[in-house]
């Protein structure tokens, strides 16, 4: 090793120079997102809810001997046993295959609603946000306008004019979902357009679709697939409240509201399970989405790296 003349430097030992090095690996954004979120202990066990409640609600019935149609009277309020495992109702159905096919109704209502309110949502807030200025002014105070209004009395009265259906559940339930999904997305929009990027793209000619549609909503993807996660249980809920109200779909097709308003009857006597057993499905599928939800932005927040 060389020796240096001037005694006020010196050389730094090997050893000291490793330890200067940054050890840790280069991750990619997705790659720490999901290493956030397997920390999140509530988002883990959030997610393994709602996939039990998809699994339930895909194969539950196959595995069912009976159908949710049948009538038995022989065997009406039949407790829960080996038998049937989440008893029977006051026409002798099977509450457990009931309970699947309800699970259907409710999580594709869930699903279903958030996507529409995604599509409402996104182009409506992307294009306020975009175009700025008097159009956005006028587009936000129609938001608040409608958002003045409970969303529940928008529901009732659109489900009173176009009648009972499962498509018009769908419908009603994602037309009157859209207002928080919009201003999130303005705002992000608004935050984004002032990015070099973007000013990159309007010198070169490129068109505000394809500004908005390629480099807009894509980077504002994280809030937005978060919104839509916490969209679903608020739309289950909906939906079962509708059903409850009798709004909702016609029997004999069964969903988590409409078996939680059968039960309401025999609250106060043995047979309570008819009301408790769908209403604890509802609240544990809404808190799993909340938890997963939670999880899923606080793992694709930048900011926590």
């Amino acid at each position: 090793m060389t020796e240096l003349k001037n005694p006020s430097f010196k050389l730094v030992p090997k050893e000291e120079k490793q330890a200067e090095k940054i050890l840790r690996p280069s991750t990619t954004f997705l790659q720490e997102a999901w290493y956030r979120f397997r920390r999140n202990k509530l988002g883990i066990i959030g997610s393994i809810i709602v996939l039990f409640m998809v699994l339930f609600a895909v194969f539950g019935p196959y595995l069912c001997k009976y159908d949710y149609i049948t009538q038995d009277l022989r065997n009406a309020y039949s407790l829960p046993s080996s038998e049937h495992l989440f008893g029977t109702d006051n026409l002798g159905r099977d509450l457990l295959v009931r309970m699947c096919y309800g699970a259907r109704i409710s999580l594709a209502c869930g699903f279903v609603a958030s996507i529409i309110s995604l599509v409402i949502g996104v182009t409506y807030g992307a294009i306020s946000g975009f175009i700025g200025g008097t159009t956005d002014n006028i587009m936000m105070r129609i938001v608040d306008i409608i958002s003045a209004v409970p969303s529940m009395l928008y529901v009732i009265l659109l489900m009173v004019v176009i009648g009972n259906s499962l498509k018009n559940v769908f419908l009603v339930i994602g037309i009157t979902g859209w207002l928080g999904m919009a201003r999130l997305v303005r705002s992000q929009v608004m935050a984004l357009k002032q990015r070099e990027y973007v000013l990159a793209a309007r010198v070169s000619n490129v068109s505000d679709f394809k500004i908005i549609l390629k480099h807009l909503v894509p980077n504002s993807f994280g809030p937005i697939v978060v919104q839509m996660t916490l969209s679903i249980p608020s739309a289950i809920f909906l939906e079962a409240s509708l059903q409850f109200l009798g709004l909702g779909i016609s029997a004999p097709m069964p969903s988590w509201g409409g078996l939680a308003q059968e039960g309401i009857g025999a609250i106060r006597s043995i047979y309570s399970y008819l009301m408790w057993i769908p209403a604890i499905f509802i609240s544990v599928t809404i808190l799993a989405f909340n938890f997963l939800g939670d999880a899923l932005r606080d793992a694709l927040d930048p900011q926590q790296k």
